[in-house]
């Protein structure tokens, strides 16, 4: 009796032991000479080692209207100082902010624009901090008389 008894236990436990995962132990990561924060890895199912994401700058703002309102629905663009092709684009959200990470130690410029609005660009130095908080009131464009009636 005590035989079948350990047999059905060992039947019942056997999936339970197989699913458990195995763990491997991996060797830590070598410190970095350059100053820099190490970069932590992993080791996958596969072998292969993994780096997680390197830290990020971010770029938080609030656009305000004319009347000092909160403007959602702006199209903010962002690339970096030098280049022609913004590399991000976002639009503000129902409160008017936005927010996108980018690589830090560059400078960027902060383009935004709406319809019927001057565009700003702000200058943005992602060398010195972690984040950058900028607030920006956009005002209409000034109507010109072009002879046309209304």
């Amino acid at each position: 009796m005590k035989i079948l008894s350990s047999l059905l236990l060992a039947s019942f436990l056997a999936p339970w032991v197989w699913a458990i995962p195995q763990q491997t132990n991996s060797p830590a990561p070598p410190a970095s000479s350059t100053g820099q924060a190490p970069v932590s890895s992993s080791v996958s199912t596969s072998g292969k080692i993994k780096s997680k994401p390197v830290p990020s700058f971010l770029i938080i703002g609030t656009v305000f209207n004319d009347k000092a309102l909160s403007f959602p629905g702006v199209q903010v663009r962002i690339r970096q100082t030098g280049e022609k092709k913004f590399r991000w684009e976002t639009y503000t959200n129902s409160r008017g902010e936005f927010a996108v990470r980018v690589p830090p130690g560059y400078d960027y410029e902060v383009v935004i624009q709406e319809k019927n609005y001057a565009g700003q660009t702000r200058s943005v130095d992602g060398k010195v901090d972690v984040q950058q908080r900028l607030s920006v009131q956009l005002e209409p464009l000034s109507k010109t008389k072009t002879g046309a009636k209304p």
